[in-house]
């Protein structure tokens, strides 16, 4: 039995100014303002909510999780993920962070990201390829837009 694990963090973390703080409140006041004066007072409270709520995760920093990978599927931290919910895979190590791109088939999850650390990527290529399609992914367009902005 092949098996695979090392500890990673859970996302990129970037610091946070209270620029950046700052920014984000005067855009959820002025969406939030806007909404009220279009006597949408349920979105205003809502973008109220979110803005808080997402402040208060970007500020988080990311704790450190254990990766394993067997025959049996890809355990990422708590969550396990068999073969069979996973369509295919690619090893990508052409950014500063080397990381697996794992295509699922949940509609709400498409898409499972894994920094790579202490461990070779094309053992880790070698070892996904038994069970899954190796196929070329990139991360979604709103987990890099949110990585541009800082989340």
């Amino acid at each position: 039995m092949e098996k695979l694990s090392w500890e990673t963090i859970e996302y990129l973390h970037t610091e946070k100014t209270s620029d950046w703080y700052w920014i984000v409140g005067i855009i959820t006041i002025s969406i939030a303002l806007i909404s009220i004066i279009l006597n949408n007072v349920i979105f205003a409270l809502l973008i109220i909510v979110a803005s808080f709520t997402l402040s208060l995760f970007a500020s988080r920093r990311p704790e450190k999780i254990k990766i394993e990978i067997s025959n049996s599927g890809v355990q990422v931290g708590k969550t396990k993920y068999s073969y069979h919910e996973l369509e295919s895979f690619w090893v990508e190590t052409r950014e500063v962070h080397h990381r697996v791109l794992l295509k699922s088939k949940a509609i709400l999850k498409p898409y499972v990201v894994i920094f790579i650390e202490d461990i070779d990527p094309e053992e880790l290529r070698t070892l996904l390829a038994q069970y899954l399609q190796e196929e070329e992914h990139s991360e979604p367009l709103l987990e890099k837009l949110l990585l541009y902005f800082g989340f």
